[in-house]
C-alpha cells in the first residue's frame, strides 16, 4: 500500500514543503494534478504547513471547461483546501498577441498561478508534472533540433515552479488514484492524436519506444539529467570567460580572443551571456543570430567595423578583435583621414598635417622616403593597449582613462589614431612609443580641434 506522500518522498529533499510552509497547488481536476494536490494536503497537514489549491479556466472547450472549474471547487470545498479561480480568453489573447494558443495559455496560466501564489502568501507554486511528461519534453527538443538546454528535461525546482513527481510514471499515479479513490475529470483533447505535437508523441510514439525497452521513460529522464550536469559545466565555464566582460548601460564588450580559446559549445554560451549582461535576456536569440555574431567576426576585414541587428533592438559590432553588444546607437565609425582635409568626427574635428599646427597629435612611422601611411580614426575599444613613453610597459586604455580621471561616456568618444592599421595614439592618453616623433622615421600632424569650442568662438566673435 501507497502511503500518501511517499511518491513526494522520492524528490529531492530541498523539493518537497517545508514544516510550516504556505504552497500553492495548480490543480486543472486531471488525475496528474489530483493526486498531486491530494498528496500535498496530507504533506502540509502533517507538517503544519497551508496548501492553497488554484485553477485557471482558459475558456477553449466551453462548456467543459466550465464542468472542470466547477468540479474542482467541489473537491476543493469537500476537502476542505482554499481555491483561486482565474479566467481568461485564451483564444482573444492569442490573437492580440500574435501568439499559438498553446503559448497564449500558458503565459495567462503562469500569470495567473504566480498572482495568485502571492495573493496566497504563497512564496512556491507545484505543479504535477510527471517522468512520462519529463520523457516527453526532451524528445519534442530533440525533433525540434533545440541545444543541449532544450534535451535537459524538467528541472525540480526553478523560479519558484517547484516539479516533485519527475521520479512518478503515469502508472503509478493512476495506481495511486486506484488506490485512494481519487475524482478526478478527462479532458476529452488528450485522446486526440491530432490536437497537438504531445498527444501524438503520448499516444502514439511512447508506447512503441516502451515495446522496445519498458524502462524507456526512466532511462530518457536519466540521460537528461546527465545532460543537465553537463549543460551546467558548461554555463559554468562560459561565465568563467566573461566574468571580465565590461559591462556599462546599454553596452557589453568582450575580445574575442577569448571565444577563439573556447569551444564551440562554450563560445555559444558566451554569446548568450552576453545578451544576459546587456540585459534583455536570451528569449528569441536562437542558433541563427549566435552563429551570425561569429560570422561577423570571421568575414569583417581588419581595420573595417561589421554590424549585424538582433532581436531586442541589440546591435552588435566588430571591429579590431573587439564584439561590441548594445541597445544605443553608435554613430561613431572608422574613417579615414584625408591631408589636408578637416574631418569631423564625433565631438572632434581633425586634420591630417605635414607640420604642428595648434594642439594635437605628432606622430611617426617606419616608412620609407616620399610613402604615405593610412591613417584612420575611430572609437578605442577599452582593451587596446598602449606603451607610452617613459612607462615600464603597455596599459590598456581602460586603465589609462581611469588613471586620469576620464569618464566611461568621455572614454567612448575620444579619437583614436591608427597609422596603417596599428593603434598609434589616443587623444588625452598619449602617442605609443613605436610611433612617437623623433624615432628618425617620417612624421605627420594630426590638428585636433574640439567642436564645442569651436562654437564658442564663433559665437564670440559674431557678439
Amino acid at each position: 500500500m501507497t502511503t500518501r506522500t511517499e511518491l513526494l518522498e522520492r524528490a529531492p529533499f530541498a523539493v518537497p514543503p517545508r514544516r510550516g510552509e504556505r504552497v500553492l497547488c495548480a490543480v486543472s481536476g486531471g488525475l496528474d494534478s489530483m493526486c498531486l494536490l491530494h498528496m500535498l494536503d496530507a504533506w502540509c497537514r502533517e507538517r503544519g504547513g497551508q496548501l492553497t489549491a488554484a485553477h485557471f479556466n482558459h475558456r477553449l472547450r466551453g462548456a467543459a471547461a466550465d464542468r472542470d472549474e466547477a468540479f474542482v471547487r467541489e473537491i476543493c470545498g469537500q476537502w476542505d483546501i482554499p481555491l483561486a479561480v482565474g479566467r481568461k480568453d485564451v483564444r482573444e489573447h492569442a490573437k492580440r498577441e500574435g501568439l499559438s494558443l498553446e503559448e497564449a495559455a500558458r503565459s495567462l496560466r503562469y500569470a495567473f498561478l504566480r498572482r495568485a501564489a502571492a495573493e496566497a502568501g504563497c512564496r512556491r507554486i507545484y505543479t504535477a508534472h510527471h517522468a512520462g511528461d519529463n520523457a516527453e519534453t526532451v524528445l519534442l527538443n530533440l525533433i525540434r533540433g533545440t541545444g543541449l538546454s532544450g534535451l535537459t528535461g524538467m528541472d525540480w525546482q526553478r523560479d519558484g515552479l517547484c516539479r516533485p513527481l519527475l521520479n512518478v510514471t503515469r502508472e503509478e499515479l493512476e495506481a495511486y488514484a486506484a488506490q485512494w479513490k481519487i475524482p478526478h475529470m478527462e479532458d476529452e483533447t488528450n485522446a486526440d492524436p491530432d490536437a497537438a505535437a504531445r498527444n501524438l508523441l503520448r499516444l502514439q510514439v511512447m508506447p512503441l519506444l516502451k515495446e522496445l525497452n519498458p524502462r524507456a521513460v526512466e532511462h530518457i529522464c536519466a540521460a537528461a539529467r546527465r545532460l543537465r550536469e553537463a549543460d551546467r559545466s558548461l554555463e559554468a565555464d562560459a561565465a568563467e570567460r566573461t566574468a571580465h566582460v565590461e559591462v556599462r548601460d546599454g553596452r557589453v564588450t568582450l575580445s574575442v580572443d577569448e571565444l577563439a580559446h573556447a569551444t564551440e559549445a562554450v563560445r555559444l554560451r558566451m554569446l548568450l551571456r552576453l545578451f544576459d549582461l546587456l540585459g534583455v535576456g536570451r528569449k528569441d536569440i536562437g542558433a541563427a543570430h549566435l552563429n551570425a555574431i561569429l560570422d561577423l567576426t570571421r568575414r569583417t576585414a581588419w581595420g573595417k567595423e561589421g554590424r549585424l541587428s538582433l532581436p531586442h533592438n541589440v546591435t552588435a559590432r566588430y571591429c579590431r578583435r573587439w564584439l561590441i553588444l548594445e541597445t544605443r546607437p553608435q554613430c561613431l565609425t572608422e574613417v579615414q583621414l584625408v591631408p589636408g582635409r578637416p574631418l569631423k568626427w564625433g565631438d572632434y574635428t581633425l586634420t591630417l598635417l605635414d607640420r604642428g599646427e595648434g594642439e594635437g597629435v605628432a606622430f611617426s612611422w617606419q616608412g620609407r622616403p616620399g610613402e604615405s601611411p593610412v591613417v584612420t580614426v575611430g572609437p578605442c575599444p577599452p582593451g587596446e593597449r598602449l606603451t607610452l613613453p617613459g612607462s615600464r610597459g603597455s596599459r590598456s586604455v581602460k586603465r589609462l582613462c581611469l588613471d586620469r580621471g576620464i569618464s566611461l561616456a568621455e572614454r567612448d568618444r575620444l579619437p583614436a589614431v591608427y597609422v596603417n592599421g596599428v593603434l598609434a595614439a589616443v587623444w588625452r592618453l598619449g602617442v605609443d612609443i613605436a610611433f612617437a616623433p623623433g624615432g628618425g622615421g617620417p612624421c605627420r600632424f594630426i590638428k585636433i580641434e574640439e567642436t564645442e569650442k569651436q562654437i564658442e568662438e564663433d559665437g564670440h566673435d559674431a557678439q
